[in-house]
């Protein structure tokens, strides 16, 4: 399996990268008034070009747009869906660093219409991209997965006048995704992400205490998701490769959960009809290895062994005996090397810098051509 071969690649990353200040300052413009949604788009090409650029020039076969024109990786997707509504309801998530913690208090929204996303949501954002891609590279579009829609509110947030019952829900939010998944497809999209927290986040007996308490089927919340997630992809057409990012949370250099992959990792593995998964692997709060063993063949899994919450620079040697050591549990020939999340999952952006983001894209790509050549 080369890089050659389609994605995921051996060196890869997950999608969001730092916004460069003339964009930060741009929005702040638009927020104010100052510039108009034309002028504002035209500052977010000249800065998606750019960093399609550097990934071009650190090697990567990956190119995505940095998910500069969102505020977030998945909020700005989920409202755009016919019938969801952003609601002013603020949900305290609570984010850990290693110094304390930091609240974060996102919007909440409302399932209040019927479903549905009729023009493909990030199209033209797509196509710019596509414009822009390098000989070589390959555009990949990341998207929230359809359990995000579900997982902060449940079905508290579904207005029971509209769907009466959670399959009813489920039904057509996995239709509204398969108009999506259609539609970016005949754009000429071959490299699809969907993000997900929420079956990560399921891993850690405290998340599942909180879901509980809701009321909520804590113990297999996870197999709803995953029979969700492959209806949204069933039918979807040759030629679109499809890898999820499962994450622990990444805001401002913060996480949420802990623990590693094994309460879910033999339904999910087996079950969820994708063709990669990138897996957070940067500290001990990931768990070890051995869940990986539930992995099938042909299914490639992309170890985030290099961190994008800190500025320091892993040692190659350290990743290598970390990919030898994940190959106890899955052929080396499965596997593949990324940072373990994105650098700027929100427009803030995690603690380092632009240069320091490319030395650990670079760091990527050089161990993975060391290790697989």
């Amino acid at each position: 399996m080369s890089d050659r071969s389609g994605p995921p690649f051996r060196a890869d990353h997950v999608g969001s990268l730092l916004r460069p200040r003339s964009l930060l300052d741009a929005r702040a413009r638009h927020a104010a008034g100052e510039i108009d949604a034309a002028e504002l788009r035209g500052i977010e090409d000249d800065a998606i070009a750019d960093v399609v650029r550097m990934q071009a020039d650190v090697g990567l076969s990956t190119a995505t747009d940095g998910e500069f024109r969102r505020a977030s990786w998945h909020m700005d997707f989920i409202y755009a869906i016919n019938g969801i509504r952003k609601v002013e309801q603020n949900i305290e998530v609570h984010f850990r660093n290693a110094d304390g913690t930091i609240d974060f208090t996102p919007a909440g929204l409302r399932v209040e219409g019927p479903l549905s996303i009729d023009e493909p949501i990030f199209g033209p954002d797509l196509a710019f991209l596509q414009s822009q891609v390098q000989p070589g590279q390959t555009a990949k579009l990341t998207i929230p997965s359809p359990s995000m829609v579900h997982y902060r509110g449940g079905a508290a947030a579904i207005d029971p006048a509209v769907y009466p019952d959670e399959d009813a829900f489920w039904d057509a939010l996995s239709a509204a995704y398969r108009q999506q998944v259609q539609a970016v497809a005949a754009q000429g999209c071959s490299y699809l992400q969907l993000d997900d927290t929420s079956l990560a986040y399921l891993n850690d007996p405290a998340q599942r205490a909180e879901l509980a308490g809701q009321g909520r089927d804590a113990e297999h919340q996870h197999e709803r998701y995953i029979r969700q997630i492959n209806a949204a992809l069933a039918g979807r057409p040759e030629g679109l490769t499809v890898t999820t990012h499962m994450c622990r949370g990444n805001f401002r250099s913060s996480w949420v959960a802990e623990g590693g992959y094994d309460f879910v990792a033999e339904a999910l593995f087996g079950g969820l009809e994708v063709d990669g998964f990138f897996l957070e692997y940067d500290d001990a709060r990931s768990g070890g290895f051995e869940p990986l063993r539930f992995v099938p063949p042909g299914k490639r899994v992309v170890l985030g062994l290099v961190t994008s919450k800190r500025p320091e620079l892993e040692r190659k040697d350290d990743l290598k005996r970390r990919i030898d050591e994940a190959a106890r549990h899955v052929p080396l020939e499965q596997l593949a090397l990324s940072p373990q999340c994105g650098f700027s999952s929100t427009v803030e952006g995690n603690a380092l810098t632009r240069d320091e983001q490319v030395a650990k894209l670079a760091l990527v790509v050089e161990t993975a051509a060391e290790v697989w050549g």
